[in-house]
């Protein structure tokens, strides 16, 4: 008997069923990966059985007497509340019943071998009592395995927004390969450097006729533990830094978890994954170098060290507009309009920029919508807005080391793919 010893993302099967869109489905989700038969059909089930959809949830009165028949039996509870976190649990599958304090849903989620299969960790909240245990009877029909259908995370799996930077270039590649003014060299090197990259990406024509395809994403919550037991003003600025300018489609917040600070990031499942990743690094980088030139991170020079380092880390420009031409005297010069037509295309080229950019971040607030939605649905968290007062007492001088060690800082995102040529 040993607690659960680490989080497995899986969704059962969902995405792999051809299932799309937010949901509050740990009922199916749970069920499928317990027993491994396919979510559809647990899916379909529990519909028929409920008389609704099974995608907000389903009551136990429904779910309970499907897991028997499946030769999955109750087992007590200990005699005493216990939390999932405090949980122990023998080998082999075990679906849980956890509920929140005051909360009137319940969350049900599967173990398998002291791993935890779900689309978000239900320890890191702390609060969730376990108030009902299954385990697999003699005759039960149980998984063999603990994938569920998910799809395996490989090295150089592309972020959402690499993602849609690679759409972005495919449809201009597109746009050429249809533009009539184009040659017929042209027009075969726009072909051939198209089919490249859908090979290379494993996409095909249906992503690009895809508006939207905000609902085909798939959702993660994950937390990160700070250094302390307070979320200091840089850790703060850090995970806003990595938020806003490296991976856009995620969000953050903090809670505590007893003594501990956590830091949440919410969204598309591979940029939260690599956000915790890159923020993990940064952090330790940032508070080793103010503890080894100042004592410490949390309070004095070395905070304000601290945030300096993160107010400096490189930014993306988001100027669009060109450099304006030099001024020159001589403007009766015949120099000064020589090449109209090369304004002309910066001008163009401008405006394409502006487009793109415009486009990646109205998708941007379209995901980040999503996420809130799909945090509340399937987690129950309503975030609200919390402000604190600013520290009284600033090192300039440390600030301003911190910042000179943070411009020189060199970010590069975990498993990125190389830049497309």
């Amino acid at each position: 008997m040993q607690p659960i010893r680490k989080f497995s993302w899986n969704d059962g099967g969902r995405s792999v069923g051809g299932f799309v869109g937010l949901t509050g489905d740990c009922v199916s989700r749970a069920i499928a990966i317990a027993t491994g038969l396919a979510y559809r059909d647990i899916y379909e089930t529990l519909k028929e059985r409920y008389g609704t959809s099974p995608r907000n949830g389903v009551p136990r009165s429904i779910y309970s007497p499907y897991l028997l028949e499946l030769g999955w039996e109750s087992v007590p509870l200990p005699s005493l509340p216990t939390t999932i976190d405090e949980m122990l649990l023998p080998e082999g599958p075990t679906v849980i019943q956890c509920q929140r304090a005051g909360r009137p849903h319940a969350h049900l989620c599967t173990v398998i071998d002291h791993v935890l299969h779900d689309t978000w960790d239900a320890r890191d909240d702390g609060v969730y009592q376990v108030t009902s245990i299954w385990r697999p009877g003699p005759e039960a029909r149980c998984t063999l395995d603990s994938t569920g259908g998910v799809e395996k995370k490989q090295t150089g799996d592309l972020t959402q927004a690499e993602f849609e930077k690679i759409i972005q270039r495919l449809k201009a590649i597109d746009n050429t390969a249809k533009n009539q003014a184009s040659t017929e060299a042209e027009r075969e090197n726009a072909l051939r450097m198209m089919q490249a990259l859908m090979l290379r990406h494993n996409l095909s024509r249906a992503d690009l006729a895809t508006e939207e395809g905000i609902e085909s994403i798939l959702y993660t919550r994950q937390a990160c533990p700070v250094n302390g037991s307070k979320a200091l003003s840089w850790e703060k600025d850090l995970a806003s830094y990595l938020t806003q300018h490296i991976f856009p489609m995620t969000q953050w917040f903090s809670s505590r978890k007893g003594h501990r600070t956590l830091f949440f990031f919410y969204g598309p499942r591979n940029d939260v994954e690599n956000a915790i990743q890159l923020f993990r690094e940064l952090m330790i980088t940032i508070a080793t170098a103010a503890k080894l030139i100042y004592g410490g991170y949390a309070r004095g020079s070395g905070a304000s060290y601290a945030e300096g380092y993160v107010s400096s880390l490189p930014r993306e420009s988001t100027s669009t507009a060109p450099n304006p031409p030099a001024s020159n005297p001589q403007n009766n010069s015949p120099q000064s309009n020589s090449q109209p037509s090369g304004e002309n295309s910066d001008a163009t080229h401008s405006q394409t920029q502006s487009n793109n950019r415009e486009l990646v971040q109205h998708r941007s607030l379209l995901v980040q919508r999503c996420a809130k939605d799909w945090l509340f649905l399937e987690c129950g968290i309503r975030l609200v807005t919390t402000y604190r007062t600013a520290r009284d007492f600033r090192d300039g001088a440390a600030e301003k080391l911190g910042k000179t060690h943070g411009a020189q800082h060199r970010v590069e995102v975990p498993n990125s793919p190389k830049r497309l040529n």
